[in-house]
C-alpha cells in the first residue's frame, strides 16, 4: 500500500483565486442584541465516506499492531554518510511517476533536482464534511509543521491563505470525486488523465501531491495536495508530513531509505532524523535547481560527509 504519491509536472501556471474574509466589530452602545451565531453546518457522511473511514481505521489499527507508524525520529538506526547520499540521490533525483496516455503511471525515471526558490505559502481548503474542531486541529498542525520545515530548509514556509501557492485540500470521498473543476481551475494544463488521478484516487493511495515547475528550470512554483478526510488521526498526520515534505522536492520513495517516511513500508509515520538531513541536503546553497544526478552526486557526497561527521 502506498501512503503518498508525488507527481512532478512542468507546465505553464495561472494564478489561483483567493478568498478573503472580514471580521465585524461588536455592536455599539444601545444596539439591539443580536441572536447567537448559528453553528456552521457540517455535511452528514455518506455511506461511501463512512465505509472509507471504517477501512482506514482498520488500516491504522493493523499497522500499529505490527509496530509500524513509528512517531520517533528513528535515532536508534545508524545512517552513514554514504547511505545518506545514496538515499538522497534516489529520492530527490528520480521521479516515482511518469506521464502516460491515461494519466500518470508508476515508473521510476531519472530526473533533475527540483525545489522551491521563493516563499512557500500554504492555503488550506476543507470540505464541508470536516467539522470545525477537526479543521482547527489540522490547521494548527500544518502551521506547526510548516514552521519546522522552514527552520530546516531556510526557506519561508507558512500558512497564508491570502496568496497561496501550495494548496492542501482535506476532503471526503464524495468531495474529492467532485474536485475536478477546482483542479482544472488551479492547474489548467493538466490533462483529463491527471485530473482523474485525483478524482479517481484508489483507496490504496492514502494521499497525494502534484508539484509543478515551469519548463526545465527545476524551480517549483505551485503544488496541490489532497488528504483524505476519512483518515484517523495518525494516518492523517502522517499524510500531512509526507505530502508537505515531498512537495518541497523529495518526490520518490526508496526501500533502502531507513529511517524515513520516503519508504512505502509504513514503518515511520512522521518526519525522521534522516529525513531532516535529506531536506538540508536539498536546500543546500551548493546545489541548484535543474542539476542532473551526475552533476549533483559529488556535491551530495561531500555534503553528506559534513552532515554526518564522515562515518562511512
Amino acid at each position: 500500500m502506498a501512503r503518498g504519491r508525488t507527481v512532478r509536472v512542468a507546465l505553464a501556471l495561472v494564478s489561483g483565486m483567493v478568498l478573503a474574509g472580514c471580521i465585524a466589530s461588536g455592536p455599539g452602545p444601545g444596539a439591539r442584541p443580536q441572536p447567537p451565531a448559528q453553528p456552521v453546518p457540517v455535511a452528514v457522511p455518506t455511506a461511501k465516506s463512512a465505509a472509507a473511514a471504517a477501512y482506514y481505521a482498520q488500516v491504522q489499527q493493523m499497522l500499529l499492531a505490527q509496530g509500524m507508524l513509528r512517531t520517533d525520529g528513528g535515532g536508534d538506526i545508524p545512517v552513514s554518510d554514504r547511505m545518506l547520499a545514496e538515499n538522497f540521490l534516489r529520492i530527490a533525483l528520480f521521479d516515482e511517476y511518469r506521464p502516460g496516455s491515461g494519466g500518470f503511471v508508476r515508473a521510476e525515471t531519472e530526473s533533475i533536482l527540483r525545489r522551491w526558490e521563493g516563499p512557500v505559502r500554504i492555503g488550506i481548503r476543507f470540505g464541508a464534511s470536516v467539522p470545525p474542531d477537526r479543521q482547527a486541529t489540522d490547521r494548527a498542525r500544518i502551521a506547526s509543521f510548516a514552521a519546522r520545515l522552514s527552520q530546516i530548509t531556510g526557506r519561508p514556509i507558512s500558512v497564508d491563505d491570502r496568496a497561496p501557492n501550495f494548496f492542501i485540500y482535506i476532503v471526503s470521498e464524495d468531495e474529492r470525486e467532485a474536485l475536478g473543476p477546482t483542479v482544472r481551475a488551479a492547474l489548467p494544463s493538466l490533462g483529463p488523465g491527471e485530473v482523474a488521478g485525483i478524482t479517481g484516487m484508489p483507496r490504496t493511495t492514502y494521499c497525494l501531491v502534484y508539484a509543478l515547475a515551469e519548463g526545465n528550470s527545476g524551480t517549483y512554483t505551485r503544488a496541490f495536495a489532497v488528504i483524505r478526510a476519512e483518515h484517523p488521526d495518525l494516518l492523517r498526520l502522517s499524510c500531512l508530513h509526507e505530502e508537505l515534505t515531498q512537495g518541497l522536492g523529495l518526490p520518490n520513495d526508496s526501500p533502502r531509505a531507513r529511517p524515513s517516511i520516503f519508504n512505502d513500508d509504513e514503518e515511520f509515520a512522521l518526519l525522521t532524523d534522516q529525513d531532516e538531513l535529506l531536506l538540508r541536503l536539498l536546500y543546500s546553497p551548493e546545489l541548484r535547481p535543474g542539476m542532473s544526478a551526475a552533476e549533483a552526486r559529488p556535491i551530495v557526497f561531500s555534503l553528506a560527509r559534513r552532515l554526518t561527521g564522515g562515518g562511512s
